[in-house]
């Protein structure tokens, strides 16, 4: 019955590769997302490291500068000017003010600038195009960096190689790099392992019991013993745990269908050779010359007639499908005459047949098939009234039919006690909807396939008064333009 039974599909396998799962993925994702927020904080960081590097040799030059700036018209001798230099790392030192410029010191042939820094109010995307510009193509160039000295109005004026700026750079991209590879295997790590744990387990779990059911959906042992809790993945398998239950107990009720359909053909066969032995007698009965033999024989030779027939379709159901209707118009008034007769009605019984069919009416059916859907809904009735004969009420059943264009609707009414809330929620179900103990439900279950081979409809109607009350709607058939032609020309 299962997939894994058959061999047409091939089972999935219930795990899979580290990186091919959910959790290589999201270990993966998540490595990313770090580094790619590590590389937004990167950025930044590296247009600030470098700014703080300049701006601290702009502080150290200051501090020598202030101190010879403070002596006029005296110049460093040549020895001190380069310790000077050596100890700012720079190649000149100069302080400008708005009417003077003094250089403090520089190297006997100043090298020709390359590029020019103002760090008074650097803007930040400023900061960060000169910072890749340094790491990316400096180490080579001479460049020029100023800004205020202190609060004062003079302004300090470096030109210095960038080579140890370069160099600097490069180092703090190396440690900020490999610190956000760990920070970032660090946090996947940790994500991983609660998501594992949170997440990718019980979903592992959920996918080896869907794997281990459908390989026999028979066994209880396979239903998935869910987790209590009250989040989404809990809840996901309570509600697969009931599904896998529920199915349970649909595949044995189609498995009790199927050992019952395989018991009825094995009795149908036997059944017919019956049936066809007790037609050939009844049909001597219509030779007897005895008024009571003859008023019940034809009656007795229909009965027998339409249990050949249903014993030649009993199958019908077991195929999940029924024969198709053979349509004509046909009188309803006398049919439910015979449904009537077949019910054995008497006035022994206290119950009260009423045919409130007219005369002239006529249905676009096929006569047996409607003949079972009326005889199923009455017998229930019947049924229903005979088990309630304690109540007090009249006992009546009522049978009534109104054409409305092409539409014939249907009605069978009962005084009974009606029909139990379990029946009406299971109405149409087989063995699941009956109304009365021992009943299998069938009769409204083949009665709703009969009347949707009609195109119709069958439906439960409330009333205000105590009983049931059935309604059956049957359209008539379309008309082909060459028929209805045909039909008009005789």
């Amino acid at each position: 019955m299962t997939q894994h039974a058959t061999g047409s599909v091939e089972a999935p396998q219930a795990t899979v590769g580290l990186m091919r799962g959910l959790s290589g993925k999201l270990l993966l994702l998540t490595v990313v997302s770090v580094m790619l927020a590590e590389v937004l904080i990167f950025v930044p960081s590296v247009a600030n490291m470098r700014v703080r590097w300049l701006q601290d040799r702009l502080n150290t030059a200051a501090a020598a500068g202030v101190v010879v700036d403070g002596l006029e018209n005296v110049e460093l001798p040549r020895p001190l000017q380069d310790e000077t230099l050596m100890a700012t790392d720079t190649k000149a030192i100069a302080i400008r003010r708005k009417n003077e410029s003094r250089l403090i010191a520089a190297v006997d042939m100043p090298p020709e600038v390359d590029a020019q820094y103002d760090l008074t109010d650097v803007m930040p995307l400023e900061a960060i195009g000169d910072a890749f510009h340094t790491l990316i193509s400096g180490g080579d160039e001479i460049i020029r960096v100023y800004a205020p000295l202190g609060e004062s109005d003079a302004i300090i004026e470096l030109v210095m190689s960038d080579r140890n700026l370069h160099k600097a750079m490069l180092v703090y991209a190396r440690n900020v790099f490999f610190l956000s590879i760990g920070l970032s295997l660090f946090t996947a790590t940790l994500i991983f392992v609660a998501i594992n744990r949170i997440m990718i387990t019980p979903i592992r779990r959920m996918t080896a019991s869907m794997q281990a059911f459908s390989a026999d959906p028979s066994d209880p042992a396979r239903v998935l013993t869910p987790s209590p809790g009250q989040d989404e993945l809990s809840l996901a398998g309570q509600h697969l745990a009931a599904m896998q239950q529920q199915l349970q107990k649909t595949l044995k009720s189609q498995k009790n269908l199927a050992d019952l359909g395989l018991a009825v053909s094995k009795i149908n066969h036997d059944m017919r050779n019956i049936l066809s032995s007790a037609q050939l007698i009844s049909d001597r009965l219509s030779d007897v010359d005895d008024p009571v033999v003859k008023r019940f024989a034809p009656t007795l030779l229909r009965t027998i007639d339409r249990a050949v027939g249903y014993t030649t379709e009993v199958l019908s159901y077991g195929r999940t499908t029924e024969q198709e209707p053979h349509r004509r118009f046909l009188a309803l008034r006398p049919l439910v005459v015979d449904v009537a007769e077949i019910l054995s009605i008497d006035s022994a019984s206290g119950i009260d047949f009423r045919n409130h069919v007219p005369e002239d009416l006529q249905v676009d059916a096929d006569s047996e098939q409607l003949f079972r859907v009326v005889h199923n809904i009455c017998r229930n009735a019947v049924q229903a009234l005979l088990n309630d004969a304690d109540s007090g009420r009249a006992r009546i059943v009522t049978v009534s039919a109104v054409r409305t264009g092409s539409v014939v609707c249907i009605t069978v009414d009962d005084t009974g006690p009606g029909m139990p809330q379990k029946a009406r929620e299971n109405l149409f179900s087989a063995f699941r909807g009956s109304a009365r103990s021992g009943g299998t439900g069938l009769g409204l279950v083949i009665a709703r396939e009969l009347v949707l081979a009609h195109g119709g409809t069958i439906s439960l109607v409330d009333k205000p008064s105590p009983g049931t009350l059935f309604q059956i709607e049957l359209p008539d058939r379309a008309v082909p333009l060459d028929v209805f032609r045909s039909r008009r020309r005789h």
